[in-house]
């Protein structure tokens, strides 16, 4: 307003013939120019315009990732201007993709991560990460949590969460020893007194899913996307599966969106209807240790180090206009039976790098536990 008053004033004293016509051509043309150049800061062009972003997700297709992060990906685009791609790479539980993102795809903004699983692995041992994973820039995050169901044919038969706690020859299945929602599902079957096998190895969560299906496993955890998605309707409906419990630390467990309509016990709660009180110890302190690290930062959005601060402030206002879309919304209810939620901010980089943190004496007993797997 100020710039076009400035100009008006001007442009009526060079009608008076106090400047000379050339000096008042060059004022008029300079005047235009910077408010051209003011209206190009105010509304850049999308960084994304023309281009095509690629989603690299850290998980196998039919995973809650995978579900998860495909119905984000077809809504995003129409807030960035430009085309997005979906491109799954799993293995080692999510490392595989979650490295690659840093180690070789392109730093210029049109490859991002959509990575779930990655926060402890990084805390547990940072050298995996030959680019370190702090590094990277963290454009927004989902907190989450998992629920662990087991087979209701699980002797003497599993009709009831605390029914647990009877069970024989229990075999939990997993994706590697590592991973945080491996770890809590044997922390909280030690907190219960539960014996079991642990069967590792999966790549992602369908092929565990489906060797629960064959009884190879009769124990298998998944976050809600895929659980009501895929498990609910196939396994809890069937009355081949039984949900146990799931992660939370906090009793009365806080609104949880991605739980509501499901009758399902916290973990909190489940120990204090079969033990009486509520969890404690070293075992519990490990468990709240990944739940705050790993559930809190569920899923993460990620560029590459070094991307440019152009892409990042692009995806950034593109989420921030994908929380309020009425659209994601309707899609996210209907294939995953809540709305996610992805918190941003310009400075969500540095936000996130200070939650990935543990004490070395927390780290240290959680990977020594880690290493001691139950084989019987």
């Amino acid at each position: 307003m100020l710039l076009l008053r400035w100009r008006t004033a001007t442009l009526r004293l060079c009608t008076r013939r106090l400047y000379t016509f050339g000096l008042c051509a060059a004022i008029a043309g300079a005047l235009f120019v910077d408010e051209a150049r003011s209206q190009e800061t105010r509304n850049p062009e999308p960084f994304y315009k023309g281009k095509r972003l690629t989603l690299l997700i850290n998980f196998a297709a039919g995973g809650p990732t995978d579900v998860e992060g495909r119905v984000f990906a077809k809504h995003l685009a129409k807030h960035i201007g430009g085309q997005i791609i979906v491109q799954n790479m799993d293995g080692a539980g999510g490392v595989v993709g979650a490295t690659y993102l840093g180690e070789v795809a392109p730093k210029d903004g049109t490859v991002a991560g959509y990575l779930s699983g990655t926060s402890w692995i990084y805390v547990s041992e940072p050298e995996r990460f030959r680019v370190d994973f702090k590094s990277y820039e963290f454009v927004a995050y989902q907190p989450g949590t998992t629920v662990h169901f087991v087979r209701t044919d699980v002797a003497p038969g599993i009709k009831e969460p605390a029914d647990i706690v009877k069970a024989k020859g229990l075999i939990a299945g997993g994706l590697s020893i590592d991973t945080s929602k491996d770890l809590r599902l044997r922390l909280g079957l030690d907190m219960l007194g539960v014996p079991y096998q642990y069967v590792t190895g999966y790549r992602s969560s369908p092929p565990a899913r489906l060797a629960l299906q064959r009884g190879e496993i009769n124990m298998f955890s998944e976050s809600p996307p895929s659980y009501r998605s895929i498990v609910e309707p196939q396994l809890v409906k069937t009355g081949q599966a039984i949900p146990v419990w799931w992660d939370e630390v906090k009793d009365p467990p806080p609104p949880q969106k991605q739980m509501e309509g499901l009758s399902i016990p916290s973990f909190p709660q489940l120990h204090k209807r079969v033990k009486g009180t509520l969890p404690s110890g070293k075992l519990w302190d490990a468990y709240n240790t990944l739940f705050n690290i790993n559930s809190t930062l569920q899923r993460l959005i990620a560029l590459p180090p070094g991307a440019p601060h152009a892409a990042y402030e692009a995806l950034r206002a593109g989420i921030e206009r994908l929380n309020n879309d009425k659209d994601f919304a309707a899609e996210a209810l209907k294939v995953i039976e809540f709305v996610p939620d992805y918190p941003t901010g310009p400075d969500m980089s540095q936000r996130v790098r200070d939650m990935m943190v543990a004490t070395p004496e927390m780290r240290a007993f959680v990977n020594d536990y880690m290493r001691n797997v139950p084989k019987k």
